[in-house]
């Protein structure tokens, strides 16, 4: 994309705290990306502070103000391309979106989930790997496909579960890496880097890691 910034809309229901990430590493210069509206179906969603502290323009947009989903959809995506948005990030967006809007935006919608998918999509996934036993977690950031939480998986990030963890340890521990892989994922769309086959994400120029992490360890 030369010197060219991305242009990134973000989605958002709640607090934001994947808004801010990648904000802040936009204002870094780590990512070739730029955020330039912020877009809520909550009137009271903290994401909009964020972005107004950091001079993005924040839209909220009622869906009660629509006679049905794809009205809604309709307007946010018109409200989207008015702006040129290339990326659609969604942070915390707590709306299904429809076959219509996925259509509409085929392979330029990029979502952040707290759980190592396929295992536990939807609401959460955190609680929902504690509730099973696992021994590890983590978070995902996929293409957004017309299935929840089912599109090409473009980065993971591993974290333990640790026998003491409750619901709110083991989203603090995955939180810290949501933060580092959603702006890496924008980074590498931004550079042309990700290519979809069938389910997988290839990205150009780097080569898969090959550790393997084991928990409980091997040896005591």
């Amino acid at each position: 994309m030369g010197s060219e910034l991305l242009k990134v809309g973000v989605l958002v229901s709640g607090r934001g705290s994947n808004l801010q990430a990648i904000i802040d590493a936009s204002e870094r210069g780590e990512i070739q990306a730029q955020v330039v509206v912020v877009v809520s179906d909550k009137g009271d969603a903290l994401a909009l502070k964020r972005a107004q502290k950091h001079g993005i323009e924040a839209l909220f947009l009622n869906p009660d103000a629509y006679p049905n989903r794809e009205a809604y959809e309709r307007a946010m995506g018109d409200e989207l391309e008015r702006r040129g948005v290339e990326l659609i990030c969604l942070a915390g967006y707590m709306r299904v979106l429809s076959p219509y809007f996925v259509r509409r935006f085929s392979g330029r919608i990029m979502n952040i989930h707290p759980a190592l998918l396929p295992s536990f999509p939807g609401l959460h996934g955190q609680l929902q790997a504690l509730d099973y036993g696992v021994k590890v977690s983590g978070c995902t950031v996929h293409f957004v496909d017309e299935e929840v939480d089912h599109g090409p998986i473009i980065i993971q990030a591993v974290v333990p579960v640790l026998d003491d963890d409750d619901e709110d340890a083991l989203s603090s521990r995955i939180l810290e890496y949501e933060h580092k892989i959603y702006p890496r994922a924008i980074q590498l769309f931004a550079q042309g880097r990700l290519k979809v086959q069938k389910r997988r994400v290839k990205i150009e120029g780097i080569k898969p890691e090959t550790w393997a992490a084991v928990n409980p360890p091997l040896q005591d």
